[in-house]
């Protein structure tokens, strides 16, 4: 059964759990990442993310935000290694962002809070499908890239000059030759979590890689990501912004880190 659902006062995150029972579940997503209660597992592997340009569909505004959708046919996009075992394949990517660029990430780190993030969604292969994997404990794997204010970011650009073929909800383009790779940062480091959708049905069957280093995006670009819209063509112009849920409780679950922090290792120093 479909239930509408959004980000306003009345069908907002707030009233998810009266449709979806699970909100209230206890791997819940997004959460509040505290660094220095990370425990650094020396365990977990490095990222390899394997993408193809040729692979990248098409670009769609859903309502909620806008996706790139990819060919899952194939294992041409891959994740492989970090916290997972097997291969998960490159389903779609999608940003979540605020009206202002204080805010606008749904993972915060120590309370703070970044102006975007960026979600990259692959299910595991393991499964015959992206549909059958999203209801399995270990079904999906997401990477979490947070932006950060700072310079100009070209490798958005392109996503941003599609933005007036899909302006309203229910537009879609063709999206072709794009690589995922050059959103990601220099840096792979990254934190880990088991956790759920942060949108409904909000299935609790993610590993969440939420990587520590942000990409740059600037005021400007930021700017045109609030010029989408929630609503479609015809209807009263509600602009999309805020597109986030927030932090849910812990709830006791470990989350650890693929590096050791400053502090640790300057202890570590101190003890040699």
């Amino acid at each position: 059964m479909s239930h509408a659902w959004g980000y306003g006062a009345n069908n907002g995150p707030n009233k998810w759990a009266k449709n979806f029972p699970v909100a209230n579940g206890p791997r819940q997503s997004p959460i509040d990442i505290v660094p220095t209660a990370a425990s650094h597992d020396g365990g977990l592997k490095p990222l390899n993310l394997k993408y193809d340009p040729s692979t990248s569909l098409d670009i769609l505004n859903n309502g909620h935000s806008f996706q790139v959708t990819f060919n899952d046919d194939n294992d041409n996009s891959t994740l492989k290694g970090g916290p997972v075992s097997g291969v998960y394949r490159l389903k779609q990517f999608h940003f979540h962002w605020g009206a202002s660029d204080d805010k606008g990430s749904e993972h915060t780190v120590a309370g703070t809070k970044f102006p975007a993030e960026l979600h990259l969604v692959h299910w595991n292969t393991k499964y015959p499908s992206f549909g059958d994997a999203a209801s399995k404990p270990d079904g999906l794997a997401v990477v979490g890239v947070f932006l950060k204010i700072g310079a100009e970011n070209a490798n958005l650009q392109k996503l941003l000059d599609a933005f007036d073929a899909i302006k309203a909800k229910g537009k879609q383009t063709p999206f072709p030759n794009f690589d995922p790779a050059t959103l990601l940062p220099a840096c792979l480091d990254y934190w880990t979590y088991d956790g759920s959708l942060t949108t409904p049905p909000l299935l609790e069957s993610v590993t969440w890689i939420v990587c520590k280093e942000p990409i740059s995006v600037s005021s400007a670009q930021m700017a045109k990501f609030r010029c989408l819209l929630f609503s479609a063509e015809g209807e009263v112009e509600c602009c999309m912004v805020d597109n986030y849920r927030p932090p849910q409780p812990l709830k006791g679950r470990p989350v650890r880190a693929s590096f050791k922090s400053p502090r640790v290792m300057n202890q570590s120093k101190v003890k040699l």
